[in-house]
């Protein structure tokens, strides 16, 4: 019993927590239909007309114009600084040069300079393998500004250029940007790096040409002044030194230990590919040499008065051979015995060692025509580049860039498909391409349109062939990737005037744009071809044929003969005859006396339905 009391006791508990629901809300019964209201539709309402007020749309303020981000600094200074990062992280990426490449490099190809002397104008050509690849006229680069120090005064300053122009006492004004102003010799303190901030009108400067005028724009100036020397670049004021890539990594590290030694704390230095193999007692010799320079630059200043020429490179012929020949080139070809006087003095007090390559030419034959300089320059100014292959290249300059097309031309490769042959036609135009930047002197952005390559391992290829031929090429240079539309970007420092000024001049009539503007329209009619001129068309009369009528001697003298009979017997008669007057009226009695010839009958031409057609009318009489 007490067990079956506990049961009843529980079960009521477990009976309660079935029971236990969510209140939920009570469905909505109609009483008359006994339907759920939700069930049933509602009843259509009468529709009533009602007025809305209409809402006036509420004015929006006037939207400011987009303005450019102003930076608090230089924007000039900060470019330059994004590339110099972008140029250090190239650098990291590229491998040192080993000594087997850097040799392998010098000995693949031939170099040769060859210098000609001649009415008072000296040309210098440097040729790689036989081809011409840098050409250097002294007449019309001799006044080249590029390296010249100044004390120059300044005349304005333009804030919002970040620019400021230099009166150097060189007629037009030149200009320093912002990006090359010395900022530690810049006494700003904590002030922004502003070029109105540390240039005014007419404070002196110190500045050094980087590049020479070209057309309507002035000199480029800086103010980090460098002087170049034969091993080794001397930078007063710099504290940083830097070594040629060009070198192998052991001749780097030689002369990096060469320089902790010799190289004074208040100037940097910058060693360039010439100082391989150079001894200690070489290279200190040149840093004390253009160290006496920098002295002496630093005496005029104080003594002059701008502008003022402080200092000057040496003529074209001493830069050239300073900055270009060095162990590369197998051997110098001099054509005149100044030149040749010159050269020799300067390599046995610079480079002794580079004597026993020059040499004197004196054949009869012009220098230029025996290794066919003359020629390859006039190829060059044209505008069309013909490959071995067949192929050509098509170079169009510019105002901004200058735009170089492939073109596979008469080439059509030595079987494979069409990606083998369009990707050796485009090898090939990369190597050519290369060797006219650099005897052109190409400068600024240059975009090349190779022909499409579906396989980007041949897109990489060109793009290798290119740097790998750019590396000979001492203008500084850099190199795009491959773009989705086939082309490549790249840049080139332009220093002075390319090979096209230097043999060319502006047209005075279409000055230089290759056509010539007239005031009214000009329409070309379309050429018509020999079937549709007027005379050759059918069913058009011809004009009748005038047949000239001829005296021949003979007939002349039996019709004199027949009027003097016939007058005798008028005589006689004395009949009146009425004689012809002039000897026009004779003429002509002549020529009407005479009978008419006959035109002769032209040849009818033969169908070949009736020639077919003549055998068997033959035949058929015969057998008749």
């Amino acid at each position: 019993m007490a067990k079956k009391k506990e049961e009843a006791a529980v079960k009521p508990a477990a009976t309660m927590l079935i029971f236990q629901a969510p209140d939920l809300p009570t469905p909505k019964v109609n009483p008359r239909s006994g339907k759920l209201a939700s069930d049933e539709q509602p009843a259509a309402e009468p529709k009533t007309k009602t007025r809305t007020p209409r809402e006036k749309p509420q004015r929006q303020p006037k939207e400011k114009p987009e303005e450019a981000e102003k930076e608090v600094g230089s924007t000039r200074v900060e470019a330059k600084r994004q590339r110099r990062r972008d140029s250090r992280d190239n650098s990291r990426r590229r491998s040192s040069v080993t000594e087997s490449e850097f040799l392998a490099r010098r000995e693949s190809v031939e170099r040769t300079m060859v210098v000609r002397e001649k009415d008072s104008r000296i040309q210098i050509g440097v040729l790689e393998d036989g081809m011409l690849v840098e050409h250097y006229v002294a007449e019309s680069q001799g006044g080249s500004l590029i390296g010249n120090v100044y004390l120059g005064k300044v005349q304005n300053v333009l804030p919002s250029m970040e620019a400021a122009f230099v009166d150097i006492g060189r007629g037009r004004n030149a200009v320093l940007y912002s990006g090359e102003v010395d900022w530690e010799a810049a006494e700003t303190g904590n002030q922004p790096r502003r070029i109105e901030l540390a240039l005014k009108s007419g404070d002196q400067v110190l500045v050094q040409v980087t590049k020479d005028p070209v057309g309507q724009k002035g000199a480029r100036l800086t103010s980090q002044v460098s002087l170049p020397g034969r091993f080794l670049v001397y930078v007063p004021g710099g504290n940083m030194s830097g070594i040629s890539r060009k070198l192998p990594e052991g001749e780097r590290q030689r002369l990096k230990q060469i320089l902790k030694n010799t190289l004074p704390e208040d100037a940097g230095v910058i060693v360039r590919t010439a100082a391989e193999g150079a001894s200690e007692e070489q290279l200190i010799h040149d840093v004390e040499r253009l160290q006496a320079q920098w002295e002496s630059i630093n005496s005029k200043v104080q003594k002059g008065k701008a502008p003022l020429l402080l200092h000057s490179e040496p003529d074209l012929l001493v830069k050239i051979i300073r900055d270009v020949f060095n162990e590369d080139f197998q051997k110098l070809v001099v054509s005149g015995d100044q030149a040749l006087a010159t050269i020799s003095e300067y390599l046995e007090s610079v480079a002794p060692d580079l004597v026993e390559r020059l040499s004197a030419y004196t054949d009869s034959e012009d220098i230029f025509d025996h290794y066919r300089i003359g020629d390859q320059i006039v190829k060059a100014l044209d505008r069309k580049v013909y490959l071995p292959s067949g192929g050509s290249l098509v170079i169009d300059r510019t105002e901004a860039m200058t735009v170089v097309d492939v073109n596979t031309g008469k080439f059509i490769g030595s079987g494979g498909n069409l990606e083998e042959t369009v990707t050796k036609n485009n090898l090939e135009a990369a190597e050519e391409l290369v060797r006219q930047l650099r005897l052109r002197d190409i400068g600024g952005i240059v975009v090349v349109d190779f022909i499409d390559m579906i396989q980007e391992s041949n897109q990489e290829m060109v793009r290798r062939r290119l740097l790998e031929c750019l590396s000979r090429d001492r203008t500084k240079n850099q190199v795009g990737e491959v773009t989705s539309l086939g082309l490549v970007q790249m840049t080139r420092k332009k220093i002075g005037v390319g090979l096209l000024e230097t043999f060319g001049e502006t047209c005075d009539c279409c000055q230089g744009r290759g056509v010539v503007i007239h005031e009214e329209p000009r329409f070309k009619m379309p050429e018509q071809s020999q079937k549709d001129k007027p005379g050759k068309k059918k069913g058009k009369d011809k004009q009748p044929e005038v047949v000239k009528k001829v005296v021949t001697p003979e007939q002349a003298d039996a019709f004199k003969n027949v009027v003097n009979k016939i007058a005798q017997a008028a005589h006689h008669d004395e009949v009146e005859v009425k004689e012809p007057e002039g000897k026009t009226e004779i003429l002509n009695a002549v020529l009407d006396s005479l009978p008419e010839p006959t035109p002769k009958a032209k040849p009818k031409r033969r169908r070949a339905s009736s020639a077919a057609k003549a055998p068997q009318g033959e035949a058929g009489s015969e057998n008749s």
